[in-house]
């Protein structure tokens, strides 16, 4: 019998579509996987802010993941909006019981419009027990700081290389300039850095950009494509998604990118 490529997000529900659970849905379908999710929070939001976050108890959380595992193995996970300390530790424990290698995680901290998203103590058991499973995190530029303690990019390649994750991209699309945005993809096991450069798309519809890219990247490598083409492959996505979704009004606020731009029928294998 022949299979979809399944991809499993672990993230938060953002109502009004632009970003978490829905961006990564709608990221995965529009590559051609088969996406699945296991919902980690609810937040009342539209493009214009957080308004209220209630949490799913870590207890529905594991048995999702497990009930996901027991019947449709997913090519690779991503993980988002984890929102306690208490589902960060469930979630570690699921991908080590399962013994998940293809896990992408994305610290989402904080909202595009600024609204924290996640507990002190939970970002702490991120660092301890979830990062260090990890193929590769993708913290911004705020999010790096924060995990560092330093603004400047060498100390922060420099810094995190002690969590045990084995690809680090700094994300450079919060940066302030106008003529390109520079990613930074972090080999530990090799020791190289790559700078990846794209173009700077203005827009203000910018809602869910971070939750797209790790979603970009694990479908990619859901594929079977390499980590650093998957990184340069959802760069790609998610500068197109941008463009498309520029001349779009949706919402007072933040918009979301566009991402069927170019949707792909799901992939058989």
């Amino acid at each position: 019998m022949k299979r979809y490529v399944p991809v499993l997000t672990i993230a938060g529900s953002d109502c009004s579509g632009g970003a978490g659970i829905q961006a990564d849905i709608k990221t995965m379908s529009a590559l051609g996987c088969y996406a699945m999710s296991v919902i980690t929070a609810l937040t009342a939001q539209n493009t214009t802010g957080v308004t209220a976050i209630e949490g799913v108890s870590p207890y529905m959380v594991g048995t999702q993941i497990d009930a996901v595992f027991a019947d449709i193995l997913p090519f690779a996970v991503k993980t988002g909006m984890l929102y306690d300390c208490d589902t960060v530790v469930t979630v570690s424990d699921k991908m080590r019981q399962y013994g998940v290698k293809e896990l992408i995680v994305d610290p989402v901290m904080m909202s595009t419009s600024g609204s924290k998203l996640i507990a002190d103590k939970a970002i702490e058991a991120m660092r301890e027990l979830l990062f260090p499973q990890a193929l590769m995190i993708t913290p911004n530029k705020e999010e790096a700081k924060f995990l560092s303690g330093s603004d400047d990019v060498n100390c922060q390649i420099d810094r995190l290389s002690s969590i045990g994750v084995r690809y680090l991209l700094l994300k450079g699309g919060d940066d302030n300039r106008t003529d390109k945005k520079v990613d930074c993809l972090v080999d530990y096991t090799s020791g190289s850095v790559m700078p990846i450069e794209g173009e700077a798309i203005a827009t203000r519809n910018t809602h869910g950009t971070g939750c797209t890219l790790s979603s970009a990247i694990a479908s990619f490598i859901a594929m079977g494509v390499g980590v650093v083409q998957a990184v340069y492959e959802a760069k790609s996505y998610i500068i197109q998604a941008l463009k498309a979704g520029a001349v779009v009004e949706v919402g007072a606020g933040h918009g979301p990118v566009n991402h069927f731009f170019d949707p792909k029928s799901l992939i058989v294998k």
